[in-house]
């Protein structure tokens, strides 16, 4: 992007008082934000108020300084093999999804592997992406059940997409990122609520990164945005809006994954929940999701049959149904401890099905997952 089209951007976009419905019906009118800024002001007020005409009439403050940050951030795309872009309204890399949505964020500034932002299109499906959310003081239990659903899930095909905060989300992005699958879709995406140049909360530094070499960051806020308290509802919108569903994994009645749950609904996504101990707070906002119809979700196969390409199509094959084989692949556990290689040789299953069936069993409690990616047999009295 030129220099002059960059500033046009961010002059349109941090305008005080603006906001993106009005620089929506501006770009409507007028094509472009170079185009905008060379109407007159009564040409503007065919579109927006009085009050939002002034305002583009001044040029933000700090512009020159946010114009100078952006460039070079841009500029040093590649570096340490981390890519960056900005994806305006329009843009190839502005994911569709987010069109669908009634606040579609202006611009988005996007930073991860080469491979997805270096194409003529977004690689951020809303049919093969699922938002993981919850808690960020889960139990151990919960933040367990959110790594191995979101490791199956990405097995699966699917990209996970959260919101880099403590606990549910971490372990989801954690997950996606432990099932090591290479394809054109990322790994995990992370939607944060500060600028990109700062990671939210710190101690996700490691976390971040890993991020950017296997999936996407996400941002609407621009650089040097700091963890504002009102920004993280805010783009709860973005982390639904480029789903096709989201799961809830625990969540306390007060919950800011609520919010996002019931954002889904708004923008007509399925939502999922994972039930838990009546006597956990952590579980309460998943029993009222359910309680007003988010489909109470069990194993990864309750998840997967609700995607449009069906559970297993987006990988390219199709997993058998796992009450199908379920008494063979037990008998192929036998009784002591296996590798994920041998049971693929002694199963003749592919990888994804493989896991998203040991981890049903797990879920069942008829094996145990142990050190050295081993799975055995759980024996009952």
């Amino acid at each position: 992007m030129p220099r002059d089209e960059l500033s046009a951007w961010l002059r349109l976009g941090h305008s005080h008082g603006l906001g993106n419905a009005a620089a929506r019906r501006l770009l409507a009118a007028f094509g472009s934000p170079q185009a905008i800024f060379s109407q007159s002001q009564a040409a503007w007020l065919q579109c927006v108020t009085p009050a939002k005409a002034t305002a583009l009439l001044q040029v933000p403050e700090r512009h020159t300084a946010l114009l100078d940050s952006t460039w070079n951030w841009l500029s040093a795309s590649g570096e340490s093999g981390v890519w960056r872009a900005l994806a305006p309204l329009g843009h190839p890399l502005y994911p569709s999804a987010l069109l669908e949505i009634e606040d579609p964020p202006l611009m988005l500034y996007l930073m991860g592997a080469e491979r997805f932002l270096h194409a003529r299109v977004s690689r951020m499906q809303r049919e093969t992406s699922l938002a993981i959310v919850g808690s960020r003081n889960p139990t151990p239990q919960g933040r367990e059940t959110a790594q191995q659903f979101a490791h199956a899930l990405r097995q699966g095909g699917l990209s996970i997409v959260s919101g880099l905060a403590l606990g549910i989300d971490a372990a989801a992005h954690e997950g996606a990122l432990e099932a090591g699958v290479e394809s054109d879709s990322p790994a995990t995406v992370a939607v944060v609520g500060t600028g990109l140049d700062r990671v939210y909360p710190s101690r996700h530094l490691e976390l971040a990164r890993r991020i950017a070499a296997q999936g996407l960051l996400i941002s609407e806020y621009p650089l040097g945005t700091p963890p504002v308290a009102a920004n993280f509802p805010r783009r709860n919108r973005i982390i639904s809006g480029l789903s096709h569903g989201v799961l809830v994994v625990e969540a306390a009645p007060a919950s800011g994954s609520l919010i996002t749950a019931r954002m889904a609904v708004e923008q007509g996504r399925e939502v999922f929940a994972i039930p838990g101990s009546i006597h956990a707070v952590q579980s309460r906002g998943c029993h009222a999701l359910i309680k007003e119809g988010a489909k109470l979700v069990e194993t990864v196969a309750d998840v997967l049959e609700e995607f449009p390409l069906g559970k297993g199509a987006a990988s390219g094959s199709t997993a058998p149904a796992p009450e199908l084989a379920e008494g063979a692949l037990i008998e192929a556990l036998g009784f002591d401890p296996v590798g994920l290689d041998a049971l693929q040789a002694r199963t003749g299953m592919d990888t994804a099905s493989l896991q998203v069936q040991l981890l049903e069993l797990e879920l069942a409690g008829e094996l145990a997952r142990l050190p050295g990616g081993l799975f055995q047999r759980l024996v009952r009295a």
